[in-house]
């Protein structure tokens, strides 16, 4: 009996030996997935409220990251899909920044693939929202009451008007027409007068001498 156990005694560490590396080689990869970087925080945080888009965004991540160019993709897109990044990304150790151009609204996208130091890619999705500003409204104006302008009275303008010039050729002949024979009735009458008084003077004188005799 003490022959035959003493080496079971001996093979107890070698199988245990054993059981420690073939465990050791299952844990061995599994222990490197588990070490991937992990994104930590972002300015703006995801699900965050802000009155405007940011400058740029700020991702910190748990471990050193890769700077190669392309390593790093950071891709910032409006609730159209409109792109709102601004030039390529930065690396510097664990944290990546990302500049921001435009002014948009409503919920912003953030899509962020980066590459550890191992080697192993790692892409991260969150978002954030910029409200629209709200709409001013218009403050009714008070409409002024049309005063009463008394209008003026109209001017009256007496414009002289100049007598037209008397014409001496175009003169009718008639005014001297109507002389000539006034003059020539006057005349007449004149002349008719004389000769009755000298016809009467001599009646006169007859009808003396008669008596005489």
């Amino acid at each position: 009996m003490i022959t035959t156990s003493a080496p079971r005694r001996r093979a107890l560490p070698a199988v245990l030996a054993t059981v420690a590396v073939a465990l050791a080689a299952l844990l061995a990869p599994a222990a490197p997935a588990s070490a991937h970087d992990e994104l930590v925080s972002s300015d703006p945080s995801a699900d965050a409220v802000l009155d405007a888009l940011p400058a740029q965004i700020t991702l910190t991540y748990s471990g050193t990251l890769i700077d190669t160019e392309g390593a790093t993709i950071v891709q910032v897109t409006d609730s159209s899909g409109t792109m709102l990044t601004d030039g390529a990304p930065t690396v510097s150790g664990a944290v990546v920044t990302q500049a921001l151009s435009g002014d948009a609204t409503g919920a912003i996208t953030v899509i962020a693939r980066v590459v550890s130091a191992d080697g192993h890619s790692k892409e991260d999705t969150f978002s954030f929202t910029v409200p629209s500003a709200p709409t001013p409204t218009a403050t009714p104006t008070p409409t002024a009451s049309p005063s009463t302008t008394p209008s003026p009275e109209p001017t009256v303008t007496v414009t002289a008007t100049p007598a037209p010039a008397e014409n001496t050729s175009d003169a009718s002949p008639l005014p001297w027409i109507l002389l000539a024979v006034v003059l020539v009735l006057a005349i007449g009458a004149l002349v008719w007068l004389l000769v009755a008084r000298a016809r009467g003077g001599s009646t006169g004188r007859g009808s003396a001498g008669s008596v005489e005799r």
